[in-house]
């Protein structure tokens, strides 16, 4: 049990209540978040005072925010996350203005902005030998005059998320894939024409389904060095158009070559907090290719707290305590799955039914969303409704194994 910090947490999604869980896990701390609807796994829970604030992204009101709860909490340190893309440039930006009792684990503005914009931080995977798909950058104002050195099918998404997402229409998608030269024309097109203005990315589509991908955590101390590693095995992932790529079942493991190229790449540019990867294996040429980095914890980050290295742990004792924390490549199984079981393993290769299997006889399962301490009744029946409608979703748009 701690009394010297707050967790304060923008955002409302699994991720928010992923990391809320772990502070409470670890030192009892009930969280503060900042989120803009009353809805959500964070609203009504029992271990989070959930605070619905519209435009809750906006610099000027992230300042604000936390200046609140820094006046609230005057003798406590107050440790600030954001959990969504939205606010991380945000938070950058007002570094400098944050009380002195905040303590907020991110890069300046100039490097979150050089790594959160993909077309940049593909420019400095080459220059650290790191293998991602090969890429077109297309600007606005291109028309239809140009050539890809590839062939389908093709991946279409924006180069900047946050910005992509403030302009919204029917149709649109996390990413696209395409199978002709027409429908990339097309989809560029009303991405534009919506008001997106910065680059997209358009990419050679690697084969393979969801268990093709991984996602890297990590956690780099206050001295911009790795503390934590610990690679997830992507076993499921969501398939609806706003939630495509997000991870439903995880199954940590190992693959050191990988871990270690990443970790060189972040120490030389001295990355401090979160961070996490979305890589996919391509079996063509038998490498592992890296799609972005986030600067922060992925909304999947209880796979590596459920696997017994808790994120909030981390970073209390790199920020408040000072600690001198030995490097940790993750090598503890476990298995995450925010979806049924049946779910699971309707959608799931049979190959990796075994390991499932073991990991659920042997206790190494869990779900981040449902947490025994958390005693709202009416939250834990709203989670449970939702957590069923996951079989209607996957059977509107996948096949089950045979």
């Amino acid at each position: 049990m701690r009394s010297d910090v707050i967790p304060l947490l923008l955002g409302a999604d699994i991720n928010v209540y992923s990391m809320a869980r772990a502070f409470h896990e670890a030192y009892g701390l009930k969280t503060v978040a900042y989120g803009m609807y009353p809805s959500g796994p964070c609203y009504g829970s029992a271990i989070i005072d959930y605070r619905v604030c519209p435009h809750n992204d906006a610099p000027e009101v992230v300042l604000e925010n936390v200046r609140t709860v820094c006046r609230e909490f005057p003798d406590k340190k107050i440790i600030v996350l954001g959990c969504g893309d939205n606010y991380l440039t945000a938070i950058a930006e007002n570094l400098p203005y944050f009380p002195e009792n905040a303590v907020a684990p991110y890069v300046d503005l100039a490097l979150m902005e050089q790594l959160i914009h993909k077309a940049r931080f593909y420019t400095l995977c080459d220059k650290y030998g790191i293998a991602y798909p090969a890429t077109f950058v297309y600007q606005k104002g291109m028309g239809h005059d140009f050539t890809l050195p590839f062939d389908a099918p093709y991946v279409v998404k924006p180069a900047e998320s946050a910005t992509y997402w403030d302009h919204p229409f029917p149709s649109q998608k996390k990413a696209y894939i395409l199978h002709t030269r027409q429908e990339v024309e097309q989809v560029v097109d009303e991405i534009y024409a919506n008001g997106y203005e910065d680059e997209l990315i358009i990419q050679d589509f690697i084969p393979g389904d969801d268990s093709n991908m991984r996602v890297l955590t990590n956690y780099s101390g206050a001295d911009g060095k790795v503390r934590l590693m610990c690679l997830g095995h992507v076993l499921l992932e969501e398939h609806t158009a706003h939630a495509v790529g997000n991870h439903a079942v995880i199954i940590t493991e190992r693959e050191p070559a990988l871990c270690e190229g990443l970790r060189r790449m972040l120490d030389d540019i001295q990355f401090t907090g979160f961070s996490n990867f979305d890589i996919k294996y391509d079996r063509r040429d038998g490498t592992y290719k890296v799609f972005e980095l986030n600067c922060r914890q992925g909304r999947s980050n209880y796979y590596v707290t459920g696997a017994g290295y808790n994120l909030a742990k981390y970073l209390v004792e790199d920020r408040i305590e000072h600690k001198e924390l030995p490097f940790t490549m993750a090598d503890r199984r476990n298995l995450w799955m925010v979806v049924p079981k049946k779910v699971a393993f309707d959608y799931i290769a049979k190959e990796h039914h075994g390991a499932m299997e073991a990991l659920m006889r042997s206790g190494k399962c869990v779900n981040p969303l449902f947490y025994g301490p958390d005693k709202g009744l009416v939250h834990k029946l709203r989670l449970l409704r939702n957590h069923w409608r996951y079989k209607g979703r996957y059977a509107g748009v996948m096949e089950k194994v045979n």
